[in-house]
């Protein structure tokens, strides 16, 4: 059946061409000079290399060239350590996910046995910066393009910290990374900027980390170059280039790779994998097509499901009336909604045990031990809620025994409560449903708790006060009103009036 030819959008980037690796002397030549390259940089000093690796197309292509270039030297040259970074989310695409995974351990035997100086390093964002205890445990509103705070949390942090520690114990480092002009005009803008800055030939200054230079061997390449260089060339530690290339072909809309003949003929490989959470895109395109593709994928559908649940364009509905730190803030006359409520956040929590379960319960041998989300993080969840929010009733290891059907493996909290929690529900009636006035009163009771131990008790009356500031309102609709006054109060001696006008006016 013959393919429609797709619509084709022009880039303004140098490196497509017509044939791979057209002009350049073919795929063998390209790759025994960049090799030789590699080499030659290696042993230029003892800097300690760091390697980015994703599990995708252009960090495997660079992988490989490096460890390629290293396999021609002689065991006493290969002197220096190759960092292999690799940075999970632990939101990754569950199917990519276990693909790094295990690609890191089939890493690790073969540079051991093949006496190369790779190591392999998986790294985890800290429990306090994980997507679900920011969204869940703190209440932060699904990432938006105005409030992204995510990928430092989850991604950067993890790999700079690492590359400060090498840094640190070697004082300089070179970053290898599998980034591409062809990728986008706006990634290609950047590197030749960098490119104006070079030292030793190849290395790029890093802005963001002193002390640290880059290298990109394939910055270069189109796309379909990198399918061909991995296509032809045998995977050096052994996790074969054809599955990756499944992955890739599975994750596109169309579940085809057709053969590359000319510049209208759509690239092979081009989905782009991530945060099966992230709203930061309009839809989850790799995951849709996975499913769409393969039904033994149909698995992932409830996490799909929730992620577009996280993404609605409106979701004041979800989130406090004030900011964490109780104050309301004003857009023009409109109220900007602070965290998740304790109800939201209650409510995600099920859902993401809930699809846990289900898959747990229905998806191959291969997936069924998953953990969307990790015990750390539902402690420091529960931490958060009972200490940080005050939210006494201690919910979570019911939520948990409610969806999970286990037990949850926590210590009681009653000795550090300030309700106990039969306590709770009298609280509760006495209230008589105003919810506002019960988690103020709840909250006052945590907060003397807190200081009860404490020998000196500095701060108490300042954090009494702080409490109650948060509930002075009688509801939403007053705080706002509230915040419009104080806002045309502060503005009032710059608005000249019937009765008075100001100095400025008169000029």
């Amino acid at each position: 059946m013959s393919t429609p030819t797709p619509s084709v959008v022009m880039l303004n980037t140098p490196t497509r061409r017509t044939v791979p690796f057209e002009g350049q002397g073919g795929l063998a030549t390209v790759v025994s000079e960049l090799t030789a390259e590699i080499r030659e940089l290696y042993l230029a000093d003892q800097v300690p290399w760091v390697v980015g690796y994703s599990g995708g197309k252009d960090s495997t292509a660079v992988l490989q060239l490096v460890w390629m270039a290293l396999q021609g030297l002689e065991l006493e040259q290969r002197t220096k350590p190759v960092y292999v970074i690799s940075t999970d989310t632990l939101v990754e695409n569950p199917v990519v996910a276990a693909w790094v995974t295990q690609s890191l351990e089939t890493m690790r035997k073969a540079a051991e046995a093949q006496q190369l100086p790779i190591q392999p390093n998986r790294l985890t964002p800290e429990v306090k910066d994980t997507f679900w205890v920011g969204l869940i445990g703190k209440g932060y509103p699904a990432p938006s393009p105005k409030f992204r705070w995510c990928t430092e949390r989850l991604k950067i942090r993890p790999s700079n910290s690492f590359i400060r520690r090498v840094v640190h114990d070697h004082g300089e480092a070179i970053l290898v990374l599998g980034i591409r002009k062809a990728e986008s005009q706006a990634r290609a803008r950047v590197m030749e900027r960098h490119e104006k800055r070079r030292v030793r030939e190849r290395l790029s200054p890093n802005g963001n980390l002193p002390n640290s230079l880059v290298y990109s061997p394939v910055e270069a390449w189109s796309n379909d170059e990198v399918w061909t260089f991995l296509m032809q060339q045998p995977n050096p530690w052994g996790h074969p280039n054809k599955d990756l290339l499944t992955m890739y072909q599975g994750a596109s809309s169309d579940g085809e790779c057709p053969l590359v003949v000319d510049n209208t003929t759509p690239s092979c490989g081009d989905s782009r994998f991530g945060c099966w959470t992230c709203t930061l895109v309009d839809k989850d395109k790799s995951m849709s097509a996975m499913i769409q593709n393969d039904e033994e994928k149909g698995w992932m559908l409830p996490l799909l499901e929730l992620r577009d649940e996280l993404d609605v364009p409106e979701n004041s509905h979800l989130r406090d009336f004030r900011k964490m730190n109780g104050t309301i803030q004003l857009v023009g006359d409109r109220n900007i909604p602070g965290p998740y409520t304790q109800k939201a956040r209650e409510d995600w929590l099920r859902k993401l045990l809930n699809a846990q379960a289900w898959i747990r319960e229905n998806a191959p041998e291969y997936v069924q031990g998953i953990e969307l989300i990790t015990m750390d993080e539902l402690h420091e969840i529960r931490r958060i809620w009972v200490f940080e929010k005050h939210e006494i009733e201690d919910s979570l290891p019911r939520i948990y025994k409610e969806e999970i059907g286990e037990d949850f493996p926590g210590e009681p909290l009653d000795q550090h409560l300030a309700v106990a929690a039969d306590e709770v529900e009298l609280l509760l009636e006495v209230c008589d449903g105003d919810d506002l006035h019960f988690k103020t009163m709840r909250e006052l009771l945590s907060v003397e708790r807190n200081f009860r131990t404490m020998t000196r008790r500095s701060g108490l009356f300042d954090a009494l006060e702080s409490t109650i500031k948060r509930g002075y309102y009688v509801d939403a609709e007053d705080a706002l009103e509230l915040a419009r006054r104080n806002h045309q109060n502060k503005i009032a001696p710059r608005l000249p009036g019937l009765d008075e006008v100001s100095p400025d006016a008169l000029a």
